[in-house]
C-alpha cells in the first residue's frame, strides 16, 4: 500500500470517529481523539473548521445578546391581556427560547384592578416575574412593556427591580428606556417597523445615553395585535415586506455597530409560522425570530380553552384588520365583538386610564374590557388578536413539542 493511500485511509478513519462523536453531541471527545492520532498531519483545529462548515450549517444557531447566550433563537412574543403570563413564558424559557410576559393590564386578576389600577398592575407584574423565575430558574425571561401605557416608567422600574433579563418595548418611541434600566443587567430591545425607526432610536440612545439597543425586533405587517403601519399601507397592493425591512434595519445599525464594536442582533417578527420561515430569515442575516401566534395553541398558554379554540376555528377570511384605541390598526379574529364594533362605537362604562392616546369620549371601544373579556369571559364578546397565519394552526401541543418541531424544521431547511 502506498504511503499516500495509507494516509488518506487514516484521515478517513479519524474523520469518521470525529464525525460520530459530533453527531452524538460530544465534540470534546472527537477533538481529543484527533489530537492523539499521531500519524495525521492535519491539526484538530483544521478538522474542526472543516467539520463546522458541514455540521454547523445544519444546526440552528444560538442567539447571542451581549454576554447572554440563548440556545434557540426564538423569542415568544408578548400577548396581552393575560395571554402570555408566567406559565407560558417559563415553558418557553425552559425549552431553550426567550419567554416573554405581557405586562399590559397584567393586574386584571387583582381585586382592586378597577379602583387602583396602577398598583394592581405593579403587583401583577411582580407576581408573574417571580412565578416565572420560580418555574424557570435557569431560563431567559423577558417582559413586553408598551410605551403607550400611562404607567410605563413604573412598570419598567418594577421589571428591573425584579431582575428581568430583557425588556421589549413597542407601540411608541422608548426614548427614556436606557435611563430607566441604567445600572442593571437588564437588556433592552425596541420594536421597529422600518430601518428609519431603528436608526432614529440608535442615534437618540447614542447621543443621549452612549448606549445601543441590545437587540432590535423588526415587526412586519403580518403580525397579530397592534401594527406599526397605517391602514393605507396594510391595504396597499404592495405592502411592506418583512425581508426588506430586516435588511434595511441591519444596514441602518451598521455604523453604530462599528462605532461601539458591538453586534446588535436583529430579530424578524410578524407572520413567521414554521421552521422554513425561521431558516429564511436566518439565511438573510437575522439573528433570530419572534413568534407569538403559534404559542397560543399550546397547553401552557395562559389564555383559556375558548380563546385557543377561536384560533383553531379561524379561517383565512375571518382574520382581518380592526380599529384600536391605541391609534394604530390591529389584526384580530373577526367575531361577534368586532362585527358589533364595526357598526359603531361601543360606549365606555368604566375607564382605567391605561393608554396615553386614548380618549374615553371618542374611542371606538374600551380595549381593556375587550381584551379581558376574550380571556376571562366569552371569547365571542371580546377582542382576540391573532397573526395572519393563525388559521393554519391545526391543534394544541405542548411548548416543548412546538419548540422541537420548529428546531427540526429549521435545521432541515438550513441544510438545503
Amino acid at each position: 500500500m502506498s504511503l499516500i493511500v495509507k494516509k488518506r485511509r487514516e484521515h478517513g478513519i479519524a474523520y469518521a470517529v470525529f464525525s460520530s462523536c459530533v453527531s452524538e453531541g460530544n465534540r470534546a471527545n472527537g477533538f481529543a481523539f484527533i489530537g492523539q492520532f499521531g500519524t495525521i498531519r492535519m491539526k484538530a483545529k483544521q478538522l474542526m473548521k472543516i467539520n463546522n462548515q458541514g455540521v454547523d450549517e445544519m444546526k440552528i444557531p444560538p442567539l447571542k445578546i451581549g454576554d447572554e447566550t440563548v440556545s434557540i433563537p426564538i423569542i415568544q412574543g408578548g400577548m396581552g391581556v393575560g395571554v402570555s403570563l408566567s406559565k407560558l413564558a417559563s415553558a418557553v424559557a425552559n425549552a431553550g427560547g426567550i419567554g416573554v410576559i405581557a405586562s399590559v393590564q397584567i393586574g386584571f386578576e387583582e381585586p382592586d384592578f378597577f379602583t387602583n389600577n396602577n398598583e394592581a398592575n405593579v403587583r401583577g407584574l411582580q407576581k408573574h416575574i417571580r412565578k416565572a423565575k420560580e418555574l424557570s430558574p435557569a431560563g431567559t425571561l423577558g417582559v413586553n412593556i408598551m410605551v403607550a401605557v400611562q404607567n410605563y416608567k413604573e412598570m419598567v422600574r418594577t421589571a428591573v427591580e425584579e431582575k428581568i433579563d430583557l425588556i421589549i418595548s413597542g407601540a411608541g418611541l422608548p426614548s427614556e428606556l436606557p435611563a430607566l434600566v441604567k445600572g442593571s443587567n437588564t437588556k433592552i430591545a425596541p420594536i421597529v417597523s422600518s430601518g428609519k425607526a431603528a436608526a432614529l432610536i440608535a442615534k437618540m440612545w447614542d447621543r443621549k445615553y452612549q448606549v445601543l439597543p441590545d437587540l432590535v425586533i423588526v415587526e412586519g405587517p403580518d403580525a397579530g395585535g397592534h401594527l406599526g403601519f397605517s391602514e393605507e399601507q396594510l391595504n396597499a397592493p404592495e405592502k411592506p415586506k418583512l425581508e426588506t425591512m430586516v435588511q434595511e434595519v441591519m444596514a441602518s445599525l451598521k455604523q453604530y455597530e462599528e462605532k461601539y464594536r458591538k453586534k446588535i442582533p436583529v430579530i424578524a417578527a410578524g407572520g413567521i409560522f414554521d421552521g422554513n420561515d425561521i431558516a429564511r430569515y436566518l439565511k438573510l442575516g437575522a439573528s433570530g425570530v419572534q413568534m407569538a401566534t403559534r404559542f397560543v395553541a399550546t397547553k401552557e398558554c395562559d389564555a383559556g380553552e375558548e380563546f385557543k379554540e377561536a384560533y383553531l376555528n379561524s379561517t383565512e377570511e375571518t382574520i382581518g384588520l380592526v380599529k384600536s384605541p391605541v391609534g394604530m390598526p390591529g389584526r384580530a379574529i373577526i367575531n361577534e365583538f368586532v362585527e358589533k364594533m364595526n357598526q359603531g362605537n361601543i360606549p365606555i362604562t368604566r375607564c382605567t386610564n391605561c393608554l396615553k392616546p386614548c380618549n374615553p369620549a371618542t374611542t371606538p371601544y374600551c380595549i381593556t374590557e375587550a381584551l379581558m373579556n376574550s380571556v376571562t369571559g366569552s371569547a365571542k364578546e371580546g377582542l382576540i388578536f391573532a397573526g395572519k397565519n393563525a388559521y393554519r394552526i391545526s391543534g394544541i401541543v405542548s411548548v416543548k413539542e412546538l419548540m422541537e418541531e420548529l428546531v427540526k424544521e429549521t435545521e432541515t431547511a438550513l441544510a438545503t
